[in-house]
């Protein structure tokens, strides 16, 4: 059952009926049993879909998906058929298809249907035996097209007669809803889908496939893409038949996505890898097959022209005559693997005439393309030339500065502190000749303790990095001493640790001799200034004091108050007598004997004074805290004189510790019933005045009866007093440890 042409003799002498077309629905021949079974005489090259129905389900022409998916050599197809002839009741057919191989692979398959058993009529008894049979393929055909993972539609005029329910759900449709369906239920489902069938019938009318992608978007799900392709079956269009297959292209269009991504990626980074190589100093020019490709601003600056005048132009065109010039011998460029270079220094001449040198880089890489091509990296050696020798002059000069300078400048290695560099005025800091210091170790060139101190000082400096300033003061041996002004220096660049440390020294013993000078006349002058102006202020105080006791014998009613006003003035005139001969905190042994003396003679009563306490002596009185001070002793031995017995003197002892001083005063008297000092408010007299005065911090007061005697205690306590400390003999141990150098 190969039948190859037209010509066979035998196919009209079967008996069988039997009838060929090819796999797109066009006739091919038929034998006379065919025609006088079953009416019809088709022509060759007619549709199938033109033929009665009765007769297209005989040839198994209902079911094209079943007849695609039979191959050469396998079972037939089972078909079955009622068909009518003119004047005559319909007549139940039988047949099987078969598939016969190609030729060729330009030869379509051809297809022969075999009438098997003709004669029997529409109620046969063997219909339901050929029925039986036929269930069997039909199920294996439709488990074929159901695991297929392309949805397949077979299609007829306006009716999508059957379908697998892959090309349902890849619809978004629930399977078995299209089978049997009109394509108005399709069109409607979706726009997109209208519109390709819409252009898909269009364009069958003239042409035997369609294929289009179809993006399909069904809700809660991401969107899909689909490839479809309809191919036409047989010529007539009327109606038409096809067969619809759509398969998911939806990973290859997010690959080709992400690849077109990518590669505009790659040349946004092209592009701004030339653009930053645009703005680098350096010379770049690539080379491909066709010669100079690109060259950035700087290398169209060294060749004295634009880009357009040497694209595609060979290297050469700016190297020297010299026939081994390395822009004419690019033979060793062949070895070099992708990422390797070659490093090269020769002469260009630019378009401008400039001659000048350059040391440059050849690296060989991969095109976008992935072509090899060349790139080299020139640096114009001119101007690096000029930059060395304008920093060597400027460090000359440099040098010519620090020989010249008055200051000792010497620079060190950072890691060891050698010495690099020094000048001559550095010989007396060293205090020995600085040129044969060089590269010399601190401890070679200075004594032990010295030598720590200064490495001690310049590790710090290179520790943080930042200036230091310190002051030495260095003995010379001939029973004098020199003090210098050191200044530390790390030299480093932006970010980078020291390398270098730059030690600045200036010799200041006679400018520290004369501030020295300055100051202690200074002094001087302030002290006499001051002793005068006290010598004064107590003269003045004294008249004045004189001038009341005159106004109190004229106006005996006014003379209490003018005596307690007299009382104070003295007091402080006493405090500005004691300044007269001295400077800085008055000695408070010093301040009560004076103001006891005062007291005393301005009431004539006589005031009895001790001083107990190996430190009664040494206890100081600030000058900010000595007036008041004053006027509170003042106050209270006035008190006491005025509420005592007349006959029996003040008692006042001053007795110390190293904790503070304790003045007690006793007279013959007696307290108010329920006295006590927290009720005495701060007043400008008596008991008041002391409480306002005395300083809160540093002292209290209290007054007992100690049976017929008052005992007024007055407390003082750093830091209303200080302890005067006596320096220390020379060479007498003190208690306190200096350290030479840093722990």
């Amino acid at each position: 059952m190969n039948p190859s042409s037209a010509d066979d003799c035998w196919f009209d002498l079967v008996p069988s009926p039997l009838a060929e077309f090819d796999e797109q629905g066009r006739w091919c021949r038929h034998n006379r049993a065919f025609e006088a079974l079953v009416g019809e005489r088709p022509v060759a090259g007619q549709a199938l879909s033109s033929l009665p129905p009765p007769v297209q389900q005989l040839l198994g022409w209902d079911t094209p998906l079943a007849l695609l998916g039979l191959r050469p050599g396998e079972g037939a197809l089972p078909t079955r058929a009622s068909v009518s002839r003119i004047g005559q009741g319909p007549q139940a057919l039988s047949a099987r298809v078969h598939v016969c191989a190609p030729t060729d692979s330009q030869t379509l398959r051809r297809i022969l249907c075999i009438v098997t058993d003709p004669g029997r009529s529409a109620g046969a008894a063997d219909a339901p035996h050929a029925s039986v049979a036929r269930e069997p393929l039909l199920r294996e055909l439709t488990t074929i097209l159901e695991s297929s993972p392309a949805g397949i539609a077979y299609i007829r005029g306006d009716t999508l007669v059957r379908c697998n329910r892959r090309f349902e759900r890849m619809l978004g449709l629930t399977a078995g809803t299209l089978t049997g369906q009109q394509l108005d239920a399709l069109l409607g489902h979706d726009a997109r889908i209208q519109r390709v069938v819409i252009e898909s019938l269009a364009h069958l009318q003239n042409e035997s496939q369609y294929e289009s992608e179809l993006e399909i978007v069904v809700p809660g799900l991401p969107t899909m893409w689909y490839a479809l392709s309809i191919k036409r079956l047989g010529t007539s269009t009327n109606p038409l038949e096809a067969i619809a297959v759509i398969s998911d292209i939806t990973r290859i269009r997010m690959q080709k996505a992400q690849l077109e991504a990518l590669g505009r990626d790659l040349a946004l980074q092209a592009d701004r890898t030339r653009a930053i190589l645009d703005s680098v100093f350096v010379g770049i020019v690539t080379m491909g097959a066709g010669g100079i490709s690109w060259m950035n601003g700087s290398a169209r600056r060294m060749f004295g022209g634009g880009l357009a005048d040497f694209v595609g132009q060979p290297l050469s065109t700016v190297a020297t005559p010299d026939l081994d010039h390395p822009f004419r011998m690019t033979d060793y460029l062949d070895d070099l693997l992708d990422g390797q270079s070659h490093t090269f220094e020769c002469q260009v001449v630019g378009r401008d005439g400039r001659v000048f040198w350059v040391v440059g880089n050849a690296v060989v890489t991969l095109s976008e393309a992935h072509e090899r091509q060349i790139t080299y990296a020139l640096l114009d050696i001119e101007r690096r030339r000029q930059a060395e020798a304008r920093s060597a002059e400027a460090e000359a000069t440099l040098k010519r500065i620090i020989e010249m300078a008055p200051m000792a400048i010497s620079v060190h290695e950072a890691p060891t502190l050698r010495v690099l560099q020094a000048n001559k005025s550095a010989s007396g800091f060293m205090q020995r000749n600085a040129a044969q210091a060089l590269g010399e170790a601190l401890e070679d060139i200075y004594p032990a303790p010295r030598a720590r101190l200064l490495r001690a000082e310049m590790m710090a400096a290179l520790d943080t990095n930042k200036p230091q300033h310190r002051e030495h003061q260095v003995d010379t041996g001939k029973g004098s001493s020199q003090i210098w002004d050191v200044n530390y220096l790390p030299l480093s660049s932006d970010g980078q640790p020291a390398d270098q440390l730059l030690v600045v020294a200036s010799d200041i013993t006679e400018q520290r001799a004369a501030e020295k000078a300055r100051l202690e006349a200074a002094i001087a002058q302030r002290e006499m200034l001051v002793r005068e102006v006290h010598h004064r202020i107590k003269n003045n105080l004294q008249g004045v004091a004189g001038l009341l006791q005159q106004i109190a014998q004229r106006k005996p009613e006014v003379a209490p108050a003018i005596a307690e006003v007299v009382g104070q003035v003295q007091a402080i005139a006493q405090v500005y007598g004691l300044q007269v001969g001295s400077s800085g905190p008055l000695r408070l042994h010093s301040v009560v004997d004076a103001i006891a003396s005062s007291v005393q003679k301005t009431f004539g009563h006589p005031i009895t004074l001790r001083f107990e306490g190996a430190q009664s002596s040494e206890w100081l009185l600030p000058e900010a805290e000595s007036i008041p001070i004053a006027l509170s002793l003042n106050e209270l031995l006035t008190n006491a004189y005025k509420h005592s017995d007349r006959r029996t003197p003040v008692d006042c002892v001053l007795s110390s510790d190293e904790h503070g001083v304790s003045i007690r005063i006793r007279n013959v008297g007696s307290l108010p019933a329920g006295f006590t000092m927290d009720r005495i408010r701060g007043g400008v007299s008596g008991l008041g005045l002391v409480r306002a005065l005395l300083p809160r911090r540093s002292s209290s007061i209290q007054l007992h009866q100690e049976a017929d005697q008052v005992l007024t205690q007055l407390k003082l306590t750093p830091p209303g007093i200080n302890l005067f400390v006596t320096p220390p003999a020379l060479g007498e141990p003190t208690g306190q440890q200096y350290a030479l150098w840093p722990q």
